[in-house]
């Protein structure tokens, strides 16, 4: 099992969703975040002042998939997240040991 980490856009976080579903991922965590990489925040003008907003907001996505269908899945997120321009994310990819669903306690892979 692999644990997906993508950081999106927030317009493109409906489309991600969609793209998701599709290939049968039946759950996800969404996080409202901040940051910045190469695209370094951007300037803004408010009532005549100059000021830079160095944290974009951004979307967190996390899923645990399936090895098997892993690719599918960072494939899926790339095609919906991807608009060609600077500041379109990231997608992490870490193993997960154990998953335990609380409510059956099912284990691995029944409980994703």
């Amino acid at each position: 099992m692999k644990k997906i980490d993508a950081v999106v856009k927030p317009f493109k976080l409906d489309e991600v969703r969609e793209a998701l579903s599709e290939i049968g991922v039946s759950g996800l965590t969404v996080t409202e975040v901040k940051g910045f990489g190469r695209q370094k925040g951007h300037t803004e003008l408010y009532r005549g002042a100059e000021y830079v907003v160095d944290f974009l907001p951004k979307v967190k996505i996390e899923i645990v998939v399936a090895d098997d269908i892993l690719e599918q899945a960072i494939e899926a997120i790339i095609k919906a997240a991807r608009t060609g321009k600077i500041g379109d994310g990231k997608i992490f990819v870490t193993s997960v040991e154990q998953v335990v669903r609380i409510r059956t306690g099912e284990t691995n892979e029944a409980a994703i």
